[in-house]
């Protein structure tokens, strides 16, 4: 028989003794709880720290996320996926909501009617769970829906309206609160189902895996920190250019993977091409450029968005691209050399034209027509023309027609993109 021995000045009656020792009603010390050093013991063991480490898969989580996109982490039981995302919330300063999906019902998304006093002419409001209310008061923070192949196919509709349209009931999430999922492939997933295709593609799908090494180190107290990318407002008009040509280039060379919907359940429960999914590759390509993303993770996060067919092919086009800064380029278009390649050229002219939509002034329009002019001097005007389309649109009516868009003028006319002639 085991006895818990205590100094003779901190003998209390038993009825005296408190879980953690302190002190009674009258003043008198009491002695701790049996499961004091056991406390002790697991407060020790939860004490680690982090260390700079490589971790794609960490820092495509982290990209996905300041892109504000809904992430979709694929992985076994047990391997860190929470963890992870807890880990993330704590480095971006964010509250953290966690719902397990696969213990709700439909109406805990789509809301609870509350009947107020005139339903005819106040209608009849969906109340919301307390989980979006906490979000909603914050204004900002990450949503984590565990769980969600284990959800049944009415409860993944429900969250359909969640993902898309970040409404929850009749409450309307804020903008900077970010949506994350966990789920595990249906063969390990407590009564697994395929994702539907409508919801799987309003995902980037990440393959969450585990380092052996990573694991032994963590256990030894020293865990890997999160790498938050932070986006660089000087890179952010390049950014945004680039990436839409980038983007708009490849699919204009390859119009068959815009959209295409695996024909296997499983597949399409995944991620695939789709015009939706190429709009989340285009954002997290652009937020990848401004933060300095590292290739490794850029890579998994464009495959997530697209697919791992269309997003190899993307980044194999990207890898050999190598496009200018598009602003550099209207601040001295004299100075500047068309790429020999045509998929560059249309790639890069289609940079320059959104480089100027989202400056617009005359001297950069006036630019605009000398990068484009370089491309009827090395023989492709018909790569330049969608080009000088867009670009004579965006003319106000006070500004005159430089030299250089002769080459296009009867292209222009006819397609009455030139109003108001010369």
């Amino acid at each position: 028989m085991s006895t818990t021995r205590t100094a003779p000045d901190d003998r209390t009656a038993p009825g005296d003794r408190t879980a953690r020792g302190g002190r009674t009603a009258s003043g008198a010390r009491t002695a701790p709880g049996p499961l004091a050093a056991a406390d002790e013991l697991n407060r020790r063991l939860g004490a680690t720290r982090t260390e700079a480490a490589a971790n794609p898969q960490l820092e495509a989580l982290a990209l996905a996320v300041t892109a504000n996109q809904p992430v979709l982490l694929w992985g076994e039981p047990g391997i860190g996926k929470s963890a992870g995302l807890t880990q993330l919330a704590a480095g971006l300063g964010l509250p953290l909501e966690t719902v397990i999906a696969s213990v709700h019902e439909p109406s805990d998304f789509a809301g609870l009617p509350i009947v107020g006093d005139d339903p005819a002419v106040t209608g009849v409001p969906m109340a919301p769970p307390d989980w979006a209310v906490r979000l909603a008061e914050s204004g900002q923070g990450l949503l984590f829906f565990d769980e969600l192949s284990s959800a049944p196919p009415a409860v993944q509709a429900a969250l359909l309206r969640v993902v898309l349209e970040r409404r929850v009931g009749s409450l309307e999430l804020p903008e900077a609160v970010r949506i994350v999922a966990a789920a595990n492939p249906p063969s390990s997933a407590a009564d697994g189902w395929h994702l539907s295709p409508p919801l799987a593609n309003r995902f980037v799908h990440l393959h969450w895996t585990h380092d052996p090494r990573t694991v032994a180190r963590g256990l030894a107290g020293t865990w890997p920190e999160v790498t938050v990318p932070v986006v660089e407002a000087s890179r952010v008009p390049g950014a945004v250019a680039r990436a839409r040509g980038a983007v708009s280039g490849f699919l204009t060379a390859r119009p068959g993977l815009v959209h295409h919907l695996p024909a296997d359940a499983e597949s399409r429960g995944r991620s695939w091409p789709s015009p939706r999914t190429w709009e989340m590759a285009l954002r997290l390509l652009a937020t990848g450029w401004a933060t300095g993303a590292g290739r490794e993770a850029l890579a998994a996060a464009l495959t997530g968005a697209v697919g791992d067919g269309a997003g190899i092919e993307l980044l194999s086009y990207l890898e050999h691209l190598d496009l200018p800064d598009p602003d550099r380029v209207l601040a001295d278009p004299d100075a500047f050399a068309l790429p020999d390649r045509g998929d560059r050229q249309l790639a890069f002219l289609i940079a320059v034209v959104a480089a100027i939509q989202s400056d617009l002034t005359r001297p950069r329009w006036e630019a605009g027509w000398v990068v484009l002019a370089k491309a009827v001097d090395a023989g492709v005007p018909d790569v330049a023309a969608r080009a000088a389309a867009d670009l004579a649109a965006m003319r106000r009516l006070d500004w005159t027609v430089p030299a250089g868009i002769d080459a296009f003028l009867d292209l222009l006319q006819l397609s009455g993109a030139l109003p108001g002639g010369r």
